[in-house]
């Protein structure tokens, strides 16, 4: 847990002519981000949201001192980020930053650690690298809740989780 900000998403483009942007969240949602009444650029200064609503996947942004398609155009393809301990996010909100890297045990055995989350409709898969690569579905019959402050994630295997 040391990235102070996580990236909120990308500014894709404008919309409309008195400055509001389009943002492609990399949160689960874009509703994940409509409390947040700050997020910041890649060097930690803030940036005030005026307003924010979803449109389908993107969320429509109007930035403080952002106010027409001038002013938004130089922004479009900039990454926003948010702060880790914001109020906004929910108690217990678990990041993928926070999960790659961690050891996973299988039977009190640590197995590897966790390389990456792909996201899928249905639900996440970690992929596991040991001796071994796995497939593990992130859903309570194979992963137990993920307690960042054990160090760990505890799974149980069936056939067909190892990658060949």
């Amino acid at each position: 847990m040391n990235n102070v900000l996580l990236e909120a998403g990308k500014l894709v483009n404008t919309h409309g002519v008195r400055g509001e942007l389009k943002l492609l969240p990399y949160t689960d949602g874009p509703e994940f981000l409509l409390p947040f009444r700050a997020l910041y650029r890649k060097d930690g200064s803030a940036v005030t949201v005026r307003s924010s609503r979803v449109q389908g996947t993107c969320l429509l942004l109007k930035l403080a001192g952002v106010d027409s398609i001038e002013d938004a155009s130089p922004l479009i393809g900039k990454t926003l980020y948010f702060r880790r301990d914001d109020p906004a996010i929910p108690a217990g909100t678990v990041f993928i930053s926070d999960l790659i890297g961690l050891p996973v045990f299988s039977d009190g055995a640590e197995i590897g650690k966790i390389t990456d989350v792909i996201q899928t409709p249905g639900n996440d898969v970690y992929v596991v690298k040991g001796q071994k690569e796995y497939m593990i579905p992130v859903v309570p019959a194979f992963v137990d809740p993920v307690q960042l402050s054990e160090g760990r994630v505890n799974v149980r295997l069936i056939e067909g989780m190892e990658s060949s």
